[in-house]
């Protein structure tokens, strides 16, 4: 079995306001049946793209609860549309994939799959990102929302989405018809677990919450030879290496200290001998940033400095660097509409006391169900929050030693399923109840 820790769903079950003890408690009834799902899901990752075994389970849970279901959506993407009369339309939404990352949890129950990806690399599988717990509490919500039709009104839209770590998921749903072939949204929801606060614990921030996240390459060109002659040469990887530290200055010296910004260079590839200089060199970036004007100012920055610095290194024009910027993964910042958000914080709040539900600063992750409201899209309201998943006394201990937690992502990460899925489950619930009240 996977590690189950219940003392904490407990404690804070214990701490709940009275008026929200009764969908707390239909939760809880739910959570045994959840929980063998969430374990299914977890020990069956499925990489971007590939998320067909995933679909199927999101889709089959709908169907028995009465939704319409329609399948391969934007590739492998699920959406599940229940009418209960007049109102407003709510999309709530999950992400399906996981990453190519091999689970070193030491947990019973940890993903032991392994692919060969598109590319021929063959790695093991891992939901490092939460993910499972995403989809266990999608089909929680959609459990309490189909048995509470008396208690709402309108047009509920859930979707299980594809392709999230790829930043893909999202733009193939909506080239696919999401809101011309189904209902339109007035107000789009999700959640993603944290690693960095305890698990049960909510968190919000309104305007900008997530990044836009760019991946870029430069194939930097030169002239190879013997590694004895470099008089002979031009040297790729002097020049790349060049490239790499002026661009550290498009952050301290280009962009205002007041904005974020980041441009990390996550791999440099070249040569292949000790002796030979080679004929190119790759680089592979992301950058990050909120505002569109900002991150126009860095991707026209990081041309122009791998330009300039292969003419200062005597680099002839038919062999200047060729910077790509890959469009198809490019993921636009993540706005919380601020108006929508307070008003769901306080709600929560509301629900879950005060001490459970925090204000977070924005982070420079990416996530792309911000283009479910973002631009053509900004007339529907938007909320992603924050469910904490790092188990208390984990938590108090790492705090105490001074040790770093396992961060999203990392081969160690292990939240407290039990206590995201309860929590996401009856937080996503109740806001969309909140925003389809019955007349």
């Amino acid at each position: 079995m996977m590690r189950i820790l219940w003392t904490g769903v407990a404690a804070l079950a214990l701490t709940m306001p009275a008026a929200a003890q009764d969908l707390g408690g239909e939760v809880q009834k739910q959570m045994p049946s959840l929980m063998n799902i969430y374990k299914d899901l977890h020990a069956n990752p499925e990489l971007s793209f590939m998320e067909v075994r995933s679909a199927g389970v999101l889709a089959a849970e709908a169907r028995k609860l009465g939704f319409e279901v329609t399948e391969k959506v934007g590739g492998t993407g699920v959406v599940a549309v229940l009418k209960n009369g007049p109102g407003p339309v709510v999309l709530v939404r999950a992400d399906m994939d996981a990453l190519p990352v091999v689970e070193q949890t030491g947990l019973a129950g940890a993903s032991k799959v392994r692919v060969t990806t598109k590319e021929g690399v063959e790695t093991g599988v891992m939901h490092a990102c939460g993910h499972d717990t995403h989809m266990t509490a999608w089909v929680g919500t959609a459990r309490l929302m189909a048995a509470n039709k008396d208690k709402w009104s309108g047009t509920l839209v859930m979707i299980g989405q594809p392709a999230e770590e790829r930043g893909a998921g999202a733009r193939m749903m909506l080239a696919d018809g999401l809101y011309t072939r189904f209902p339109r949204p007035q107000y789009a929801i999700a959640f993603h677990d944290a690693a960095g606060f305890p698990a049960g614990m909510i968190g919000y921030t309104p305007g900008y919450a997530l990044a836009n996240v760019d991946s870029v390459d430069i194939l930097v060109k030169g002239l190879g030879g013997h590694g004895a002659y470099p008089q002979a040469t031009k040297d790729p990887i002097v020049l790349a290496s060049r490239i790499v530290t002026t661009l550290q200055t498009l952050v301290s010296r280009e962009i205002s200290p007041l904005d974020s910004a980041v441009v990390t260079v996550g791999s440099f590839h070249a040569g292949a001998k000790h002796n030979i200089i080679s004929d190119e060199a790759r680089l592979q970036l992301t950058v990050r940033s909120y505002t569109d004007e900002v991150r126009a100012k860095l991707l026209d920055g990081i041309a122009r400095i791998a330009k300039g610095e292969a003419i200062a290194a005597g680099i002839p024009d038919d062999k200047m660097p060729v910077v790509t910027v890959e469009k198809d993964e490019f993921t636009p910042a993540m706005f919380n509409t601020p108006d929508f958000t307070q008003e769901m914080a306080g709600f929560l709040k509301t629900r879950f006391g005060e001490k459970r539900v925090m204000q977070m600063p924005p982070v420079m992750g990416g996530e792309d169900f911000s283009r479910f409201s973002r631009e053509e899209n900004k007339d529907i309201k938007s909320l992603i929050i924050w469910v904490g998943g790092v188990p208390q006394a984990e938590f108090d201990a790492a705090k105490k030693e001074g040790r770093t937690l396992p961060s999203l992502h990392s081969p160690f990460w292990a939240p407290d399923a039990p206590a995201v899925i309860s929590t996401a489950t009856e937080a996503l619930t109740a806001m969309a109840m909140n925003l389809m009240p019955k007349k």
